[in-house]
């Protein structure tokens, strides 16, 4: 991509849309269009018409998205297919009426089936039923990256798109109702480090889940914006995974909380494990620098600047 470029981020103002722009930004590109959601509905067709008919980007990354762990998928199945539906559809016709040059969409690692074999390598897609407790999402996903393939294949569109592991980083969705297992966690012990009281913890902590930092995914996304073209989708992961109990301990220790742990085990565990084959990435030349350990500590950071803002009256 050129410098200049019209470059597009979809969903901005989240973990991995505000990644994408810290990472754009630091390397020298310098015509990024942002929209709040509040400034542009993806959901409404006529909007996403009108906004692509004024601005005419030439790249697009589509990070825009409903997204939410277990309980957020349980509790709000209809807005999680819908929503996500009606964003990546509205996005990516609109890139193709455009004549958008290239387009990014970014799925999850929830969309491969429940028991599939580990490492999940990409050719696992749609070979076995999926996890019932985020089915809604990832039906949602899927069809976007089919749609992304049907593009490719009837009009020529250089649509692309890639699978990250479970994400983490600054501007996680640390809300207790909807947050992923990662933020979810980092919140929970602080409050227990806070407040003197155990933690009490969904499931029974042996599942097994991958961990890559953000910014990592943004750099691996540009990494493929420049270097990958084909209808396959891409993994992008660590390349290693962690159980949920040992994680919990990791985050006690970056968080300083020295107690004891309950583990609610009449909770849902979700998929028994999630680990990506991310080899085809890394054959590419591409491979993270972020370790959990750094990434928690910068989170945590991160996460505690928020708090005492809020604490504050700032935000």
């Amino acid at each position: 991509m050129d410098k200049h470029a019209r470059i597009y981020i979809a969903g901005h103002q989240g973990m991995v849309g505000s990644a994408m722009v810290r990472v754009l930004t630091a390397c020298g590109y310098d015509n990024l269009i942002l929209r709040t959601s509040k400034e542009l509905d993806l959901r409404d067709n006529g909007r996403v018409a009108a906004f692509f008919a004024e601005t005419k980007p030439e790249y697009v990354f589509l990070a825009a998205a409903k997204v939410g762990g277990i309980l957020a998928n349980s509790t709000f199945p209809a807005e999680f297919i819908y929503d996500n539906l009606a964003i990546q559809t509205n996005v990516i016709h609109q890139a193709y009426v455009q004549g958008v040059k290239k387009l990014l969409l970014l799925g999850s690692s929830c969309i491969y089936p429940r028991d599939s074999p580990q490492p999940m390598k990409e050719e696992y897609l749609l070979t076995g039923s999926l996890e019932p407790t985020n089915e809604w999402y990832a039906v949602a996903k899927i069809a976007g990256i089919k749609m992304c393939q049907a593009y490719r294949r009837q009009y020529g569109c250089d649509f692309i798109a890639v699978m990250p592991t479970n994400l983490y980083g600054p501007n996680d969705n640390f809300d207790l109702q909807t947050a992923h297992v990662l933020a979810a966690l980092l919140r929970r012990f602080h409050e227990a480090h806070e407040q003197g009281s155990p933690p009490t913890l969904w499931g029974s902590g042996t599942p097994r889940r991958e961990f890559l930092h953000v910014d990592d995914c943004a750099d691996a996304c540009l990494f493929l914006m420049d270097r990958y073209s084909d209808a396959m989708i891409m993994n992008v992961g660590a390349g290693q995974d962690i159980a949920i109990a040992e994680l919990a301990s990791l985050v006690a220790e970056v968080v300083g909380y020295r107690g004891d742990i309950h583990w609610d085990r009449t909770k849902p565990d979700g998929m028994p494990r999630k680990l990506m084959d991310s080899s085809r990435i890394a054959a590419l030349g591409w491979k993270p620098a972020i370790t959990l350990a750094e990434g928690l500590r910068r989170t945590y950071g991160w996460y505690r600047q928020q708090v005492g803002a809020s604490q504050a009256g700032v935000s």
